[in-house]
Formats: C-alpha cells, sequence, structure tokens
C-alpha cells in the first residue's frame, strides 16, 4: 500500500486513540497541610488540614506561630517553627511512583524572632532539596519530585543550621503523581556546554528533580488550579533573545492523546495548545535562562503541531537544540502518526561552568515542516544523599551494608594514619578564628568608642598565594576585618553576582568597599582572578580603582574605592525616593563617562578586552556624579579565538542575540549592552520586568518598537518629558536604535557611540531658536556651527590626546598604560 495512503488513514484514525494507552489519574486530597494550626483551611481549590492533631501523618516537633494581621491568605497566617532537626512523615500511596512536594514559606515575626532571618536545610527521603535557605522578606513557593522506589513512607525533614535561625513551614502539598511521568529505565542524551556527553540511564530512579523553570511558550500564566499536577507555568517572552523570527500561535480545538507521546498529565493542555512558530527559516529562535553551575538537569521541551490542518510528510521536521552544539531532530508526524498528538522530548544537560542553559529551534533546510515549542521545563537532578532516617516505621538496614561500611572504614583509618604520618610533622593544624578584638583606635567610627569582638567561622587553609597576581596589593584577613567589623551588616551597601558588598574604613581613614564573595553565588574564584588581573594593570579615570584584595582562609574578597552616590541603576528607578532625580544633562554626561571607560578598554591595546556584563548596576557614580565602570570578572581579551568561548556569559536583558544565537563575542556585544543602558537611562525601568504585560517585559524590544513608531513620550521617563531639547532627543534615539542592531557589523564602536552622545549633550545645551527639524533622518550637524563640533579620533590608536587627559586628571603615568594591556595574559574566566 502506498505510504502515503497509509499516513493518510492513520491521520483519519488517530481521534479514536485518544487517550486510550493512559489510565485515568485523580488528584488524591492528601497531603495538603495548614502547619501551625488546629483548623482547615480552603486554598486555590483545595482543602488544607490544621497539623495541631494530624490524623493521616506525624509531625516529630516544633511550636506553632500565627500572625493573624497578614492580609494573606489564611495558610500563610500560620507556621510551624523548628529550633532543632525536625520532621513530617507520610505513607505513601503506592510503591514505584513519585511524590510531588510543594513547601510554602512566608515569613513573619514570631515570639520575637524575625523568620525573614531563618536560614536552614531540607530534605525528603535523603535527597537534600535546600540548602542554608533563606526565605528573605517575600513569599516563596519551592516544588520538589522525590521517587519513592520500594518504600512505604517519606520523611520531609527542616533542620535549622543555628538555634538562633529557628526553620519554619506554612503549608505543604505532598501528593503521588501519575507513575509515568517520568519514564522507567529510558536511556537519554547527556549533553554540556562543549558537546554530547553520552547517556544517561535510570534516570527516574537515581534523581529528585528541582524545577526551575516550567514556561508556557507562546502562551500566559497558568496557575495551580489549571494543571493536574497543580504547577505554576509562566510566559517564555523574558527568556527569549530573539523574537523577530518568532510569532505566538494558539489553538481551540481538541488534542490528540493517542498513547504515544505525552499524556494530560505531563503537561496541561494550555501548554500544548500555544506555542512559538518560527517565521524565519534562516535563523533560529532561541530561549536563554540562568543556572547554577556544575549541576545537571533534566530539559523537558513539550511539542504539539498545532499549525498542520492536513496531510503532512511523515519525514519533515525541524531541528531542536541545546547549547547549539546538541541538535535533535523532531518529526511531528513520523513520531506521532497523528496532527495536534502532543509529545515531549527529554535531554539530560550538564552545565559545567556555565551560569547559563539555551536551547533553540530551527528549521531544516528543504522541508516545509514548521518549526514551534510548546513547552520547556528546566529541573534540577539531585542525586541522593544515603543519609535516610527512616524511624520505627523505615527499614532496618541490610547486614551486608554494615560489613561493607566496616571494611570501607578500615581501609580508610589505615590511610588516613599513613598520609598522617607522612605529613603531619610540616602541616598546622587548622582553627577557626574567634574572639578577634581588633585596637579601639583602628577602623570606622560609627558612634561607638571601641570595637565590639568579632566572631568569625573561617577555617585557615594557608594556602599559597594565587599565581600572576600583584602581591603588592594583598591585604591581611585581619586587616580586612578590621575594615568592616568583622563584615558588620549594619556596613552592608550592597549584593551582587559574586557576594556582598560593605563599606570599610581602612587605618588610614580611606573609605573603602569591600565585597565579599560568597559560596552559592554565579560568580567564583576565576571571575575573582580575573577581576584583580584586569584591575591591577590598567587605570582610568573612568573605571573603578581596585585598591586591594585578599586571598587567605578560603575567602574571596576585593576592595575598592568607594563610589559614595551607588549604581546608575539606583538613580533610574529608586522605589524608595533616596536619590534625587537626574536631569537629562546629568544622565547624559554618566552616559558620556561610562562610554569613555568603555572605549578605553576596547582599544587600549592591540587586542583591547570586552567587559562582557555592561549594565546600570555595574557603572558606579561618585560624590560629583562622575561615574565609573565596575566589575570586570568575566571580561576577556578581545583577541581570544572564538573557539575558545564555550559557554555564554552576561546578564539577562543585556546579552547581545547575536551573541547568543551564534556564540560570537566582539566588542560590538558591549556596544548593545550599553544600548540597552541608554534605554534605561531614558525610561527609568529595568531591562527585564516580568511584572509587566508580555510586550514590554524586555526594555530593548519594547522601547525599539515605541522608537521605530515615533510614540517614545510613551516610553520615557515622566520627568524628563518636555525638559529634553528635541534635537538631543532624535541623536539619542538614534544612537539607541544602532546599538541595537541585530548585528554586530551593524552597531557602532563606542568610539562613535561616545561622539554621539557628546554630540546629543552639546544639542541639548545649545540655545536654537529654529523648529526642531521634523525627518529624523536629517543631517543634525547642520544646525550645529563648525566650530562647535569636535570628532575624537575613531582610531583608537590616535587617541593620545584623550588618554592623556585622563592620565593627568587621575595621576597615572601614560607610557605604561598600553604596555599593560599587552602584558596581560588573561583566559577565559570559567
Amino acid at each position: 500500500m502506498d505510504s502515503t495512503l497509509v499516513f493518510s488513514l492513520i491521520i483519519l484514525l488517530s481521534p479514536l486513540f485518544i487517550t486510550s494507552s493512559y489510565s485515568q489519574y485523580t488528584l488524591p486530597d492528601h497531603h495538603f497541610i495548614n502547619c501551625g494550626s488546629s483548623s482547615s483551611s480552603n486554598f486555590t481549590g483545595r482543602t488544607f488540614i490544621g497539623d495541631d492533631n494530624p490524623a493521616t501523618f506525624t509531625v516529630s516537633g516544633g511550636v506553632t506561630a500565627g500572625n493573624p494581621a497578614s492580609s494573606l491568605p489564611t495558610i500563610y497566617q500560620t507556621a510551624r517553627v523548628f529550633a532543632k532537626k525536625s520532621w513530617y512523615e507520610f505513607q505513601a500511596d503506592s510503591n514505584n511512583t513519585f511524590v510531588m512536594i510543594r513547601l510554602h514559606f512566608s515569613p513573619f515575626l514570631s515570639n520575637g524572632i524575625d523568620l525573614s532571618n531563618s536560614k536552614f536545610d531540607v530534605s525528603a527521603s535523603g535527597f537534600p532539596l535546600l540548602s542554608a535557605f533563606s526565605v528573605g522578606n517575600t513569599l516563596q513557593i519551592k516544588d520538589f519530585i522525590i521517587p519513592i522506589g520500594s518504600e512505604t513512607h517519606f520523611r520531609i525533614e527542616f533542620t535549622p543550621t543555628s538555634q538562633s535561625s529557628p526553620a519554619f513551614i506554612n503549608a505543604i502539598e505532598a501528593f503521588t503523581t501519575p507513575s509515568d511521568l517520568f519514564r522507567q529505565g529510558v536511556s537519554l542524551p547527556r549533553v554540556s556546554p562543549a558537546g554530547d556527553n553520552g547517556n544517561e540511564n535510570n534516570l527516574s530512579s537515581s534523581f529528585a528533580l528541582i524545577p526551575h523553570y516550567r514556561i508556557n511558550v507562546g502562551g500566559q500564566n497558568i496557575e495551580p488550579e489549571r494543571d493536574t499536577l497543580r504547577r505554576s507555568w509562566i510566559p517564555d517572552d523574558p527568556y527569549i533573545f530573539q523574537s523577530v523570527p518568532a510569532k505566538n500561535i494558539s489553538f481551540s480545538g481538541t488534542l490528540m492523546y493517542n498513547g504515544q507521546g505525552s499524556s494530560p498529565q505531563d503537561a496541561p493542555d494550555d501548554v500544548y495548545k500555544t506555542a512559538k512558530e518560527l517565521t524565519n527559516s534562516l535563523v533560529n529562535v532561541t530561549w536563554n535562562f540562568e543556572v547554577s553551575k556544575s549541576a545537571m538537569y533534566l530539559v523537558r521541551a513539550h511539542f504539539c503541531d498545532i499549525v498542520s490542518t492536513g496531510l503532512v510528510d511523515a519525514n519533515a521536521g525541524f531541528n531542536f537544540f541545546v547549547y547549539s552544539h546538541h541538535k535533535e531532530e523532531i518529526q511531528p508526524g513520523n513520531r506521532m502518526n497523528a496532527l495536534q498528538a502532543p509529545f515531549y522530548v527529554d535531554t539530560v544537560v550538564d552545565s559545567v561552568d556555565s551560569g547559563f542553559l539555551n536551547v533553540s529551534i530551527g528549521a531544516v533546510r528543504g522541508d516545509n515542516q514548521t518549526a514551534l515549542l510548546n513547552g520547556l521545563e528546566i529541573m534540577e537532578l539531585v542525586t541522593n544523599s544515603g543519609v535516610v532516617d527512616h524511624g520505627s516505621n523505615g527499614k532496618k538496614s541490610k547486614t551486608l551494608y554494615i560489613v561493607i561500611g566496616g571494611v570501607v572504614g578500615g581501609v580508610a583509618l589505615v590511610l588516613v594514619l599513613l598520609v598522617g604520618f607522612f605529613i603531619g610533622s610540616k602541616c598546622a593544624k587548622a582553627k577557626p578564628v574567634v574572639g578577634v578584638k581588633p585596637e579601639s583606635n583602628a577602623g570606622p567610627s560609627h558612634g561607638r568608642s571601641s570595637y565590639t569582638t568579632i566572631n568569625m567561622d573561617f577555617t585557615i587553609t594557608h594556602s599559597s598565594p594565587m599565581p600572576n597576581l600583584n602581591l603588592s596589593l594583598r591585604f591581611p584577613i585581619i586587616d580586612i576585618l578590621k575594615a568592616t567589623n568583622g563584615f558588620d551588616e549594619r556596613l552592608l551597601i550592597g549584593k551582587g553576582g559574586f557576594g556582598k558588598v560593605y563599606k570599610g574604613t581602612l587605618p588610614d581613614g580611606v573609605i573603602v568597599a569591600v565585597k565579599r564573595g560568597e559560596k552559592g553565588h554565579g560568580q567564583g574564584r576565576p571571575e575573582f582572578v580575573t577581576e584583580i588581573m584586569v584591575l591591577s594593570k590598567i587605570r582610568h579615570r573612568h573605571l573603578v580603582t581596585l585598591i586591594g584584595y585578599c586571598d587567605e582562609r578560603s575567602e574571596m574578597i576585593l576592595v575598592y574605592e568607594f563610589m559614595e552616590k551607588g549604581t546608575l541603576q539606583d538613580h533610574l528607578y529608586d522605589e524608595n525616593k533616596v536619590h534625587p532625580k537626574l536631569s537629562w544633562t546629568q544622565r547624559l554626561e554618566i552616559c558620556i563617562s561610562a562610554t569613555r571607560g568603555l572605549h578605553y578598554l576596547h582599544t587600549g591595546s592591540d587586542g583591547g578586552i570586552i567587559h562582557r556584563d555592561v549594565k546600570s548596576t555595574n557603572i558606579l557614580l561618585n560624590e560629583n556624579y562622575v561615574a565609573k565602570v565596575a566589575d570586570f570578572g568575566i571580561s576577556r581579551l578581545d583577541n581570544v579565538d572564538e573557539t575558545e568561548i564555550s559557554y555564554i556569559k552576561g546578564s539577562f536583558g543585556y546579552l547581545d542575540p547575536e551573541y547568543i544565537r551564534c556564540m560570537k563575542l566582539t566588542q560590538k556585544s558591549d556596544v548593545y549592552s550599553f544600548g540597552v543602558v541608554l534605554l534605561e537611562v531614558l525610561c527609568a525601568r529595568p531591562a527585564l520586568d516580568n511584572t509587566l504585560p508580555q510586550k514590554e517585559a524586555n526594555l530593548a524590544d519594547w522601547g525599539i518598537k515605541h522608537i521605530q513608531t515615533g510614540k517614545v513620550e510613551a516610553i520615557m521617563d515622566p520627568y524628563l518629558i518636555g525638559t529634553i531639547n528635541p534635537n538631543s532627543l532624535r541623536k539619542f534615539l538614534d544612537t539607541v536604535e544602532r546599538c541595537l542592531k541585530d548585528t554586530g557589523d551593524e552597531r557602532p564602536s563606542m568610539i562613535d557611540v561616545l561622539w554621539d552622545l557628546e554630540y546629543a549633550l552639546k544639542l541639548h545645551q545649545m540655545s536654537v531658536d529654529k523648529e526642531p527639524y521634523e525627518d529624523s533622518t536629517m543631517n543634525t550637524s547642520l544646525e550645529l556651527p563648525m566650530s562647535m563640533i569636535h570628532r575624537l579620533p575613531s582610531n583608537a590608536n590616535d587617541d593620545d590626546s584623550q588618554v592623556n587627559d585622563y592620565s593627568r586628571a587621575t595621576n597615572f603615568p601614560t607610557e605604561s598604560e598600553s604596555q599593560v594591556f599587552s602584558q596581560l595574559n588573561m583566559g577565559e574566566a570559567r
């Protein structure tokens, strides 16, 4: 029989098989718990029962606490608080399946203890779920999926990190999921930023899953009431980097669950009935997500051909990419033998040192099958710690495990003794630093006659100094402790990707900013080393000055000049109205200063340096509102071979779309990021704002649309409306538009941006009697006398006069500035 006829018959008959292969799943009515309460509460369509006298589960301890004054739903007005390790224990409905656990945290003041400052660990059935978790001042809901295996009971344990930092929980959801939510014994491709990395087997029985993203591509928010498993899904627009070649599509008919693909529980119908469709076969559509480094994720991509309305070639398909290296051809007709039939594709992804994970869809040359994506889930995979306290209901350990443990322990003891014998005389025993009491005449003065005792939790490792760093800039840890009063939280002035920033005072009275690296943040030792290497060898009036660093006792500390006015972002959208509004002249002068710093980075040597993380929080202001560019932790030399770039780095909302699509990082990537900063300056809003409607969430897309349609006042900071010379505004908008071009070749160099901004400032400061010109394409230089126009050379090597001006202003020798760039051997920060 003709293959086309066979496929046609399959398409026609496929509705007969809808849901036939799936057993109906009904969400259990347990366990939904209103913690710390004796009464039940209805929430999102479910009854949460109080845990004061439980009948279907047990609670090991803790005390109840309440906050009836709260305006939040009832389940968030009570909590159970734990001063020591405690747990909830539940009976599993069936073996060899999964449990969906959803934990609700909403802090309040309880018996004089502020729960927003609590820090604690959470685990379930031996799987670590949260480590040193702190809720802060916001409501947080955390989802987890735990394999049950052959156990009949499971526990959720809460462990405070200290007696003064209790654990707490407001509400718990813990219910059995369908057994086929994750397929048993299936081998999945494993991918890293460098390419394919073999396969992963038996994923479902070896890992717990922590969902980080559930994305309804092309659709709206999906609330828990509209999902069988009570999951929340969010739109994809904040994560897409090139919206031009894609459009949102939707489907109002009936989906075909024919037993070969997804079940109705894998994702709600609302996910499969919307999608992003590729509209330009020459360009891929890419989504990018921030993830933890050195972690493993399950990426589940949901597909459903809701575009085709009739017979399609069974072999027609499109490409699905992970990290631009792993490619899988998606053939809906061949896979599903039906139209509008949902299915998903799973991939295991190692983030390695990358802080991002990206996926793309693209057309297959010569095929007429459209490319689309309906939904995406990114779930971190967590291994079992092996430490499971099952209590009286658990199973006893096997004798075999005890024997093996004894043998392994004996061997380990012998090895430890041998090693200790050989090196014990050469190594000093590590001791914690406690009770450090600096002299009363050193450090900052904050209304106290002397310092109080500083109790720190350092472990001395006496690591050798890092190679190739400027040791003359090295601070002893004791000096850092004195300067910051032991990292007193009252001196905290900011937080970032590297860690916390404190205001400090050196013994000579100099005020400094002390940035202390924290474990678990996106940046680490490679960024720490890179920052020191860059800033210890270059000096410029518009680059923040590195005063020193500390690399003792596993600490990573950077000491900078103190910038009194904080970040540019602080002044643009200051919700607390702490800072006065910036005038248009001030904003232009700040942008010009930042441009000079970036231009110096790009052209200070034959190779130059790409900043790689240009954003409004990395532009700092001194007491005179002079701007300086900061944070060089992920910078790299421009002459590094592009093949050495193994992953994408930067900040959401600022990343160059060409960099995302092609892994092509150039100086023009900084230009694109700075174009977003220019829009922030004009609009006084963040680069990404997920609280806004989808079309407004991404500032670059939203801003360019209004610039091109001539509706600029709709996006401007209301404070600026009517205060800007129209010619100046037109020149500024033209500069923004050119900076945000799709490809680097179309964008100006930083020296051209500098010229345009200085020109815009002159236009604003001039007293022009003429009416503003009507055509935005008109050459505005005709409105200025030629004597007013001073164009800086575009050739970086000829820009000596400007460099000399900066050098004299900052007392740095000019003759070594180009030399230090040539001596700078800076590899890719990893």
